[in-house]
């Protein structure tokens, strides 16, 4: 073989393990994001299976078991001591603080919709999340909104006006839920941390009312200390693991997908929430909520769309 032919082969291997190594890298992307939000939306079974317990004590069990998974793997890491030294000189703590608060606010709102079998609520949620995103990225950080920005939101608000009526209340806790989320995820931009460290230094915050929540419910005979079976200690003991694994799965695919292709997933949870609520659960499906429904829906296609466009047409201007 020539050293010609040699160097021309030398470069086809070479091109076709970067190409295996890039369609390997995408599949392994797609299969942490699908796990991730697949675990994010089957998540309520795990909360159904706990509902003979009060949902704040349930959150103050999830924060404690959290921050001890955290601190033993950010340990084994070597990212503790670093990661407390740049909260400190960074002054991150108030943006850590409120995010810490979110954070809980919208567990929190999560864990009682369920407890009070309003799964389908909590689906309306976090179908109106990315739309309450949208609407912080305009009125917050200035961003222009386009058309058919405006008509996507005019849609989920006829939503939330149609589903008023259908619940005969305005559906708070979905819209805690969505607005909660979409300021958390505000907030999570102007920190600078990597997930597990965000995560770690937000809990450890909310650490201490976790543990009065749980000494204040053990005074009670059904309390989690008092009444629960083998299977329910199980389960609690595991709360910091099923917080914590599908955030790091949704890591490891953010830094090997794009977002035109993590973005859509993010529908999987809400869409496994309504389905759950619905078909397992037996919560009332009325026309009305179908409608809701959807405008919510037909508005999420809408901006899915229109953001697939635009990422598309990016790279071509890009070398335009």
């Amino acid at each position: 073989m020539s050293s010609d032919a040699r160097e021309s082969h030398s470069q086809l291997v070479k091109s076709a393990d970067i190409s295996t190594s890039g369609t390997s890298s995408d599949q392994s992307g797609v299969l942490a994001g699908v796990a991730a939000y697949l675990m994010w939306g089957f998540i309520t079974v795990y909360w159904k299976a706990l509902k003979e317990f009060a949902p704040l004590e349930l959150i103050g069990y999830r924060i404690f078991m959290s921050v001890i998974l955290l601190i033993v793997l950010l340990a084994l890491r070597g990212r503790l001591s670093p990661l407390f030294r740049k909260i400190t000189t960074e002054h991150l703590w108030t943006r850590v603080s409120f995010a810490a608060i979110l954070l809980a606010i919208n567990w929190t709102t999560y864990v009682v919709v369920v407890h009070e079998g309003k799964v389908i609520e909590a689906a309306l949620g976090y179908f109106i999340a990315p739309l309450g995103t949208m609407l912080i990225g305009v009125k917050v950080l200035g961003e222009k909104i386009r058309p058919i920005q405006l008509a996507s939101a005019l849609l989920a608000l006829s939503a939330v006006v149609v589903l008023t009526f259908s619940y005969g209340r305005v559906p708070y806790l979905a819209l805690a839920m969505a607005a909660s989320w979409a300021l958390y995820g505000l907030l999570k931009r102007q920190v600078p941390l990597q997930p597990l460290e965000s995560l770690m230094s937000e809990t450890v915050l909310l650490v201490i009312p976790a543990v009065g929540l749980i000494a204040w419910f053990s005074r009670y005979e059904n309390s989690v200390l008092h009444s629960a079976n083998f299977w329910h200690v199980v389960l609690v003991l595991l709360s910091g693991v099923i917080t914590a694994v599908p955030l790091l799965l949704f890591a490891a695919a953010a830094l090997k997908l794009p977002l035109t292709v993590l973005g859509p997933l993010q529908y999987s949870v809400p869409t496994i929430n309504f389905l759950l609520g619905w078909l397992v659960y037996h919560e009332e499906l009325t026309p009305s909520r179908i409608v809701g429904f959807g405008l919510v829906w037909i508005a999420l296609v809408i901006v899915t769309i229109d953001s697939i466009q635009r990422a598309r047409q990016a790279p071509t201007a890009k070398t335009q």
